[in-house]
């Protein structure tokens, strides 16, 4: 049994009005559709924008019906947007399950959950992920194979770093535990949990303030955590670092177009003819 592996092109309509809508909606090579993902990109921030300024008490009181009609119209245009998208293609679901596409559809429903949830209005931040798209619309596609570079090296060395999470929470639970068991309940260290948060705080070298230890056994405590945290955040560093350089030395990668099949002794990328060495 014979498995079609789509492509591309199966998203792509015949010709007519679909086959219109769809280069300028997804293809930014066009004047038209540059044109139309220039001014999507103008409305995210402003919306963006929008969204901040209103959390200001005293602009919000102001200007609150202002803001409202403005995100309103913004949010019809990215609504008719999605609808456009999902028209104008062969495979719809291939879009609406796309991570394009589900970032496109979180970014219009806050505004609709506001109606009866006001707080959601806010969540419509999340549109801002679809910034992303300004690699696409200003051909910066070659930052984008850094980027999987990046996620290829977290993704080798995921279960050394879930190992390491899992000592770390250890270790914390005990710190935690022992501290409430040395504070005797005082100075902040009211419950496990509240000393957990304490240890959370402190390996991580924020330190708060909020909760500090008053007997001399607890603050000697303290000092072996804080100790603790400067080489407990070195680790996954390394961790990732160590399978950077494992990659690179396993494959010359092209910094171009991310082709990592090249030759041992390549010196020009056998995809684009980029320069590697």
């Amino acid at each position: 049994m014979k498995v079609k592996i789509k492509s591309e092109f199966d998203l792509i309509p015949e010709e007519g009005w679909r086959r219109k809508i769809y280069e300028v909606v997804y293809l930014s090579e066009t004047r038209a559709g540059k044109i139309f993902d220039i001014i999507l990109l103008i409305l995210i921030l402003t919306s963006t924008v929008l969204l901040m300024v209103e959390t200001i008490p005293i602009i919000r009181l102001q200007y609150h019906k202002e803001f409202y009609y403005i995100e309103f119209f913004i949010t019809l245009i990215f609504t008719a947007e999605y609808f456009l998208r999902i028209i104008c293609v062969k495979d719809r679901d291939e879009y609406i399950f796309s991570p394009l596409g589900i970032i496109d559809f979180l970014s219009i429903v806050p505004f609709y959950i506001s109606l009866f949830f006001p707080v959601w209005h806010f969540v419509g931040i999340i549109r801002m992920l679809r910034i992303l798209r300004i690699f696409r619309i200003f051909n910066l596609a070659d930052y984008m194979h850094d980027g999987k570079f990046i996620v290829s090296a977290l993704r080798h060395s995921s279960r050394k770093i879930y190992i390491f999470l899992l000592f770390m929470v250890i270790f914390i639970v005990i710190i935690g535990a022992l501290m409430y068991v040395i504070e005797g309940g005082k100075n902040g260290f009211s419950s496990i949990p509240q000393s957990v948060y304490w240890a959370v705080v402190t390996i991580t070298t924020v330190g708060y303030g909020d909760i500090s230890p008053g007997t001399p056994l607890g603050k000697i405590l303290s000092i072996v955590v804080m100790l603790c945290g400067y080489s407990i955040i070195a680790v996954p560093t390394g961790i990732v670092t160590s399978e950077f350089r494992r990659q690179r030395k396993n494959h010359i990668v092209c910094n171009r177009c991310g082709n990592d099949d090249n030759d041992d002794n390549a010196r020009y990328c056998k995809i684009c003819g980029e320069k590697i060495i």
